[in-house]
């Protein structure tokens, strides 16, 4: 890499709130990491791969589709070892991942994983870094149960605008779309974070993105929602 010059990430996911939330912990804690989008294994370009040192990917939750995309992943791994490959799995297609994933180059963080376990496993890089989240390894509701209580508190108004914000829009789309201010939609955007007890937009992607988050807000149908997708964030 020559010098003065951003190191290359990708973050392959179907999910938009995927894409924004790795986006704004990346953006945050590792702004020198320019990241390129992407929704499938199928539509990675070998020469962006080749340039990358690091490369998150969501796996499906579906098994058949995870089936599918674990062996795509497991021949570019032996293709390119130099980079660090960080994969969401979903406790429903963990064993598919550990059979085919499980390499040196490799992580595997829970998608409902926290921005701590984001940022320490990005950091450390893939010779340091715990293997397997200890969350991928521990039964699934004892560490969902606390943002159950938490999201059952949000008003109509603040759940729209997560799921809004969720789908990609800014504030001022939002604003537009609702008819209401810029103000008025971040003082609800703030007033959900308050009662998530989160703390910066980071934080707020995070939950959003995680499984309980993705029901909360019934974000589970933005896989047929693709269309209405920023196209710019892709290549």
């Amino acid at each position: 890499m020559l010098p003065g010059r951003c190191k290359q990430g990708i973050i392959v996911s179907t999910l938009p709130v995927m894409h924004n939330g790795l986006e704004a912990i990346i953006a945050q804690h590792f702004p020198d990491i320019e990241l390129h989008h992407f929704q499938r294994s199928a539509e990675l370009p070998s020469v962006v791969v080749q340039r990358a040192s690091l490369i998150i990917i969501e796996l499906p939750f579906e098994a058949e589709e995870a089936q599918t995309e674990c062996e795509a992943y497991y021949r570019l791994i032996a293709q390119q070892p130099d980079i660090h490959w960080i994969f969401m799995v979903p406790k429903s297609v963990f064993s598919l991942a550990v059979e085919h994933l499980m390499r040196p180059e490799t992580t595997l963080l829970a998608t409902t994983e926290t921005v701590e376990g984001v940022v320490n496993a990005v950091r450390l890089g893939c010779a340091r870094a715990e293997r397997i989240s200890q969350l991928l390894l521990s039964p699934y509701n004892v560490h969902m149960q606390e943002p159950v209580r938490f999201a059952s508190t949000l008003t109509i108004s603040e759940r729209q605008v997560l799921r809004l914000l969720g789908k990609g829009w800014g504030i001022n789309q939002i604003a537009q779309l609702l008819k209401k201010s810029n103000k008025t939609i971040s003082a609800q955007k703030n007033s959900a974070m308050k009662r998530l007890s989160l703390k910066g937009n980071a934080e707020m992607y995070a939950w959003i993105n995680s499984l309980q988050g993705v029901k909360e807000l019934n974000l589970l149908s933005l896989q047929k929602e693709k269309a209405e997708w920023n196209t710019s964030h892709q290549m």
